[in-house]
């Protein structure tokens, strides 16, 4: 029997409408030897967000927003009925951040470890969460390449303050897991990110696509030129989808809320369109505070963003 350090028990499924299959009952809890095509993990951390931040609350909240939708896609005629083996959240302590950081990398080494499903949901938790999942990913299942859904660069230094929601890429960088090429990152805005950030991306030769570039190139196009040129080099492709990507009207639960981001159509469409390649293994979805959110909105289009990578596998 494999040994999953730190992780606390999944919670039971609902079943209610004899006519409808809701999509949270997909979810399964996971046993030994079990093995499916997808599987989720909670991350239940936000102590190291730079400014005050529920998101730790984030993953519970996404999976019962599973409840609110079907799993009937009629715009394409499938119904999504592959299991998704629920881990549970990882238990993080209550005040040792840096503590919490390793408790992830291990946790998550020693669930990738298990090589039990296909295609990886990470719920965060603040962004800082992305580091140990990247960082466990790539040493238990090869090369990555990363595209980052966010208006922020998140690379600002480890000596300002530790790891937080703003180092996770600088960390993946400095310590040679990820190299500069093997970063796209997509929805940069204006006015949330210090020059000095920007200039770091150039130097380490990260590609970086504006919101301006977004609406004139159009995000598949960027996501089809990326995907194909990540598949080159890496082993597998990961995405990271920070939640204040979207504009603040779609995304109001998010701590960094902001105007001039993404709709959720976009946001949407785009995850669809990704999840169709072949290399896409990975997706994590961070930066939520359910304490903040408008009637759960932000956590009902995260769990939308999940069943749209399901929808983009099952139309391969």
């Amino acid at each position: 029997m494999t040994e999953i350090r730190h992780l606390r028990p999944a919670g039971k499924a609902i079943f209610k409408d004899r006519y409808t299959t809701k999509a949270k009952e997909l979810l399964t809890n996971w046993l030994p030897r079990k093995s499916a095509k997808y599987g989720i993990i909670g991350l239940p951390l936000s102590k190291s967000s730079i400014s005050y931040s529920g998101a730790a609350f984030a993953p519970g909240a996404i999976r019962e927003a599973l409840q609110s939708y079907s799993n009937y896609a009629g715009e394409i005629g499938i119904e999504l009925t592959d299991e998704i083996i629920d881990f549970g959240d990882l238990e993080m302590h209550p005040t040792d951040t840096i503590g919490n950081h390793t408790r992830l990398y291990e946790g998550l080494s020693d669930i990738y470890q298990t090589k039990a499903v296909n295609n990886w949901f990470l719920l965060g938790g603040d962004h800082s969460v992305s580091y140990a999942s990247i960082r466990a990913f790539k040493e238990q299942l090869g090369s990555v390449g990363i595209i980052q859904f966010d208006a922020h660069h998140d690379l600002r230094n480890m000596e300002d303050g530790g790891p937080t929601n703003g180092t996770p890429f600088r960390r993946l960088l400095e310590e040679g897991i990820i190299d500069g090429r093997d970063l796209v990152q997509i929805g940069i805005r204006d006015f949330t990110n210090a020059k000095q950030y920007h200039n770091y991306a150039m130097e380490q030769g990260v590609t970086v696509y504006t919101m301006a570039t977004v609406r004139e190139i159009g995000l598949n196009a960027i996501l089809e030129q990326e995907i194909d040129r990540l598949a080159k080099c890496t082993n597998h492709i990961y995405l990271s989808v920070d939640m204040d990507v979207l504009d603040q009207a779609f995304a109001p639960g998010c701590p960094a809320i902001g105007p001039g981001g993404m709709d959720s159509t976009t946001l949407l469409n785009g995850i669809h369109f990704a999840a169709q390649h072949e290399s896409v293994k990975a997706m994590d979805i961070v930066e939520i505070d359910p304490t903040i959110d408008i009637r759960n909105m932000t956590s009902r289009v995260a769990s939308y963003v999940l069943l749209e990578y399901m929808k983009g596998k099952a139309s391969m």
